[in-house]
């Protein structure tokens, strides 16, 4: 099932158990995705699944980020409202990967690619934002090559 078929199908059940949480949130996926589809260059097609994962990790990221700059303030009735909806929002990412995980994975794409020094470390950026995408951050990532690089 495509994803806006779920959402579709989550914004239902959202609104029967009356879960102001989830309906939210799931508006909120859907309008990111349908300023996405109505942008230059994809008028009248259908977002690939890629392109989905990219906006359901950019939405979960503000969350977090959002959540800590109001914990960091003091807010903390907001900073739990951010969580909550980014709780809602991690039902549609895939499961993340544990360091343990990412940094094996890493290890082979390095010896896959080749790669001896740290000035090649772009080359082996490229490959792991696209193969990890939406299941590890980008900062993580990058301190795990740099890390192996070193």
């Amino acid at each position: 099932m495509s994803l806006k078929a779920t959402l579709n199908d989550d914004l239902k059940e959202a609104m029967k158990a009356k879960d102001q949480v989830a309906l939210r949130t799931i508006r909120a996926i859907k309008s990111a995705i349908m300023l996405a589809e109505t942008s230059e260059g994809h008028i009248g097609e259908a977002l690939s699944e890629a392109e989905e994962l990219k906006i359901l990790t950019k939405q979960a990221k503000q969350r977090k980020d959002s959540a800590e700059q109001f914990k960091a303030n003091g807010r903390d009735d907001l900073a739990q409202t951010e969580e909550e909806e980014l709780q809602i929002l991690e039902r549609y990412l895939p499961k993340a990967m544990t360091q343990e995980e990412l940094q094996a994975a890493i290890s082979s794409l390095i010896a896959e690619l080749g790669v001896t020094s740290i000035k090649d470390m772009g080359k082996v950026m490229g490959q792991a934002s696209q193969r990890f995408a939406g299941k590890a951050d980008g900062k993580v990532i990058s301190e795990i090559v740099k890390q192996q690089l070193a």
